[in-house]
């Protein structure tokens, strides 16, 4: 008879020697194949943070801070005065907001700013870009000077465009008068004319980036499409109804959306252009909020009212998330 041979306390069992755990394998040791040292993973996870601080420390530094220090901020009674001692009172200055007609004005004129300058922009953004999608001559120099506005900053932007609606020896009055159209006028401080001569500025100096995304998009769309619908008889319309726009909607449907969040946003244009003037019938909200806070002193009630423009914009931007969301499903 063969003996068997017992395994003692210190020797695997099952006959593979070498092995022991859970699984056959000695507790600390790594799967065959594995690759990289013990605690890779972690490692990784830390240098990762540690790329991505120094771009993130600007972000907590110069925005989140601000933010949160601007939403504490509107719950107190903070005036200007090194002296005057800041106290908490609420939910106060949303109170008093609720009731101000004139930052509700002030919100109404930003509502119309903001929709009269993305709807314009958008339709002749567009136009640009069909025209410029086509085989013309010296394509690349339209397609260069389209984009200038973009490259200028909104001060410059404001500063020339008050040289144009300039009373005396502005452009536009100038070519008015050679017209036999009259002696011109001041567009900026007349009551009817100030918000569409602002709107007019707003349209042309955000017109190009529009400009350029939709451009990208019309370039990206095959070209067999067209040729295949030209083929079967469809018109210019026709082909930009089925085979254009189809192709381009996402693109003009982010860049719209954006836009809009950006123009109820806007500030340093309207600044340059009139100050709100005359009469508030330019002021934005954050021009109103800006008035409070630097003319006023009233820096805790400026901070509700840029809460409520945070809000604004927070719901906007959830909105065209969720518009996104459901379009990336349904595609």
């Amino acid at each position: 008879m063969t003996a068997v041979k017992q395994s003692g306390p210190d020797e695997p069992r099952g006959g593979r020697p070498g092995r022991g755990g859970r699984g056959g394998r000695p507790p600390g040791s790594r799967r065959p194949g594995a690759s990289g040292p013990p605690g890779g993973k972690a490692f990784g996870d830390r240098a990762a943070w540690f790329l991505v601080l120094p771009a993130l420390l600007p972000i907590l530094v110069l925005s989140v801070g601000p933010l949160l220090y601007g939403i504490a901020l509107a719950f107190t009674d903070a005036q200007s005065g090194r002296t005057r001692s800041t106290q908490w009172i609420g939910t106060l200055n949303f109170q008093d907001l609720l009731h101000d007609t004139l930052f509700w004005d002030s919100f109404r004129i930003g509502l119309i700013w903001a929709a009269g300058v993305t709807i314009p922009q958008f339709l002749l953004a567009l136009g640009l870009a069909l025209l410029l999608n086509q085989n013309l001559r010296m394509r690349w120099l339209a397609r260069a000077l389209a984009i200038i506005p973009w490259a200028m900053p909104e001060v410059v932007v404001g500063i020339m465009w008050r040289l144009v609606y300039n009373p005396d020896a502005g452009i536009l009055n100038e070519t008015v008068r050679d017209l036999g159209l009259g002696d011109g006028r001041d567009w900026l401080t007349g009551l009817a004319t100030a918000l569409p001569a602002v709107i007019l500025v707003g349209v042309w100096a955000g017109m190009p980036q529009t400009t350029v995304a939709l451009l990208a998009g019309l370039q990206n769309t095959p070209r067999e499409l067209h040729e295949a619908a030209a083929l079967d008889g469809a018109g210019a319309w026709r082909r930009f109804r089925t085979v254009t726009w189809p192709a381009i909607k996402p693109i003009a449907l982010a860049i719209s959306a954006l836009n809009l969040i950006w123009n109820v946003n806007s500030f340093a244009l309207v600044y340059v252009l009139t100050s709100g003037g005359p009469g508030g019938r330019t002021r934005l909200p954050m021009l109103f909020a800006y008035e409070e806070a630097f003319r006023y002193g009233q820096f805790g009630y400026a901070a509700a009212m840029g809460c409520v423009m945070v809000a604004v914009i927070s719901v906007l931007l959830a909105l065209y998330l969720v518009g996104r969301l459901r379009g990336g499903e349904d595609r």
